[in-house]
């Protein structure tokens, strides 16, 4: 059977994605949308809220209009999502999503995405990579993809992180993914880039926080090791989680095994939640998130 990844047709594939206060005739109202725009459904996924009364759905699908397009499809859909109060977005399926990736001296998840984009795992565009230290300029010459060192102290961090906005926005970035990027954001910067900023967190959170986590780990026994992709809030590393695993140890494992054990939880459970992510599949309700995987 053959594993190949194949794209999304450009121009032709669609993902809309909805949520609303939960209410007879949603579905139909999202059929008849397609069938109007010669739509054909490839892909649909649907969440009932019960507990919040709100609704979720992703609805992958192509159409053989030739004369339809992102703009047309957005326009039509306006009185349909007026109507039932939802709030959606309507992409095309191919497009890529241009993520800033930034680290600091831990390249182990920042080397699995840029293997993954360059193999086609992952529909992301890198236009660049952002450090507070050089350690890894090399590796991102090595992929054809411009290197930012923006050294961050007390005194330059407002400076770096305005440096840091001017990129998001002069790049068109749609997601920054901090990949073992070893500074704490300032509110502000976190409330900016609310909804579009993914972090990986070290252990099933809230466990281990601060530093030598593993250490702290090998010291209680513990007996998994894991990881946490979350978005980035201003509360330290209580985002909507995205996703986690975790991985059985035991008592014959140092702290460097379990470095390493966990170095490859993290780079799988963060490249799922930027797939998921750029795929469109990850929705925030409240203090959680919805998942179409």
């Amino acid at each position: 059977m053959s594993t190949e990844y194949h794209r999304p047709q450009p121009g032709r594939e669609y993902v809309l994605t909805l949520s609303c206060p939960d209410s007879p005739g949603l579905v139909h109202a999202v059929s008849g949308f397609l069938v109007r725009n010669s739509g054909n459904i490839l892909e649909s996924q649907q969440f009932d809220d019960r507990l919040q009364g709100r609704f979720f759905m992703r609805v992958h699908f192509d159409v053989s209009d030739p004369d339809a397009n992102v703009k047309s499809l957005r326009h039509r859909f306006g009185p349909v999502a007026e109507e039932f109060g939802i709030s959606w977005t309507l992409s095309e399926a191919s497009t890529p999503t241009r993520t800033l990736i930034m680290v600091s001296r831990f390249g182990h998840c920042l080397n699995d995405l840029l293997f993954r984009r360059r193999t086609g795992a992952l529909n992301i565009e890198i236009p660049a990579i952002v450090s507070n230290h050089r350690d890894f300029e090399g590796l991102a010459e090595s992929y054809g993809i411009p290197f930012h060192h923006i050294p961050v102290t007390r005194d330059t961090k407002a400076e770096a992180e305005a440096r840091l906005l001017e990129l998001v926005g002069e790049l068109d970035i749609d997601l920054v993914v901090l990949a073992r990027y070893m500074q704490i954001l300032s509110d502000d910067l976190c409330k900016q880039l609310e909804g579009r900023a993914i972090n990986i967190h070290h252990s099933f959170l809230p466990s281990f926080k601060g530093a030598r986590p593993y250490e702290q780990a090998h010291d209680r026994g513990v007996k998994l090791v894991g990881a946490t992709a979350h978005y980035v809030t201003s509360d330290l590393d209580e985002g909507q989680i995205i996703e986690q695993d975790v991985v059985r140890v035991d008592h014959s494992l140092d702290p460097r095994d379990l470095v390493t054990v966990g170095r490859d939880v993290e780079a799988q459970v963060l490249a799922h939640a930027v797939k998921w992510h750029s795929e469109s599949r990850v929705m925030v309700d409240g203090n959680r998130t919805v998942v179409f995987r």
